[in-house]
């Protein structure tokens, strides 16, 4: 871990001279502001400076900087391993903000990272029950699905849930809009299962849609998608470079291949960022209320239920059900509902045992110290 002694005073002079908290100053193009500079500041004053990371590889990351001595942003390769006892949700990730010691050896080195305003976090692969950040700092989850074949409805609805856990604004994009001659029916379709969420027909290679895509993507925009839906394609295309790597889906049956390989956050012409990520295969939710947020309709039917705890299957009275009955709520999009809210609560049970047996550990390791020394155990 960082420490201030071991700087020197001329360098922690340099430092100190140029105040992160006056301005944004260059790092404002990456989303720093003044509330940041002042959480900052007593790690400023420890001779630290403030980085964004852009991508993470293992034990190590890129990230951009002010220069102490310039007070030009530049990119930066720093060691992660001072933090990386951390768990795999707290561990530095694409997007955060961290504190560097740019005097560490052998090494520039990441000692501390700010408090996350958002965090896009899904289960991981698997039966594991562990969270994992896609990315931090996150302004609005752009979702993007490809209208060269059918939408999965339900697909598009996880990853609402997902993005509307992170505490940052969804947005979904329905992209290759020159491929398909019913792109206003389907996005009909879509928003009728995303409530309160602007979708957007775009296409990145005549360009329809991409002003207006731009004015919804101020500040810092995280891509989220399945691999070939296009969102390697949308980066280059808002960042006017080529600065992701392209593959053509596969013709027959349109599922792309993983060009995008890591989390990568690139600075945009007209202001602000995008992160692009990789496709995902597995959308695993990580719990909380993104599922209620994702279903409002749902949830504003079932106000109207008889029972306030109403579970919505033979209760009398039931305005979810009546819903079903009339068409007005679709069987799917219920099925959809109830599956999701049944990977939340097997995730918060997971979260429940973990938490459980942490705190068995704790009590056996200080009974074990306290017999250890002839003491007392209270508890």
């Amino acid at each position: 871990m960082f420490n201030a002694a071991s700087v020197s005073s001329s360098s922690f002079s340099s430092l100190s001279s140029f105040s992160f908290g006056d301005s944004p100053l260059p790092l404002s193009g990456y989303g720093w502001t003044a509330e940041l500079a002042e959480q900052f500041a007593p790690l400023a004053e420890a001779g630290l400076v403030p980085a964004r990371i852009v991508r993470v590889d293992r034990g190590q990351c890129d990230a951009v900087l002010a220069d102490p001595e310039t007070g030009e942003p530049r990119t930066v390769r720093l060691d992660t391993r001072p933090v990386g006892d951390a768990d795999m949700i707290n561990c530095p990730c694409t997007g955060d903000w961290a504190a560097v010691d740019l005097y560490a050896q052998p090494m520039a080195a990441v000692v501390a990272l700010l408090p996350r305003s958002t965090a896009i976090i899904r289960k991981v692969a698997g039966k594991r029950s562990d969270g994992q950040v896609l990315a931090a700092n996150v302004d609005t989850v752009l979702i993007a699905a490809s209208l060269a074949a059918d939408p999965d409805l339900g697909r598009i609805e996880r990853f609402l849930a997902l993005a509307w856990e992170s505490g940052a604004e969804p947005l979904v994009v329905l992209t290759k809009a020159d491929l398909v001659d019913d792109a206003e029916f389907i996005r009909a379709d879509v928003e009728a299962i995303a409530p309160g969420v602007t979708v957007l027909v775009v296409s990145a290679e005549t360009d329809e849609g991409m002003d207006v895509l731009r004015a919804c993507t101020p500040g810092t925009t995280a891509v989220i998608g399945q691999s070939g839906v296009g969102k390697s394609t949308l980066t280059n295309a808002l960042a006017g470079v080529e600065a992701m790597a392209v593959q053509e889906a596969r013709s027959v049956d349109q599922k792309g291949r993983h060009t995008t390989t890591t989390r990568e956050l690139v600075l945009l012409p007209g202001g602000g960022v995008l992160i692009d990520t990789p496709g995902l295969r597995e959308v695993g939710l990580y719990g909380g209320e993104g599922v209620d947020l994702a279903f409002a309709d749902i949830a504003e039917l079932a106000e109207d239920c008889r029972f306030h705890d109403c579970g919505h299957h033979t209760e009398p009275g039931c305005a979810v059900q009546a819903a079903l009955a009339d068409g007005t709520l679709p069987q799917r999009r219920m099925d959809s509902y109830l599956k999701l809210q049944r990977e939340n609560e097997w995730i918060a049970s997971r979260s429940d045992a973990r938490v459980a047996k942490a705190r068995l550990n704790k009590w056996k390791a200080i009974t074990k110290s306290m017999r250890a020394a002839g003491g007392p155990v209270k508890r």
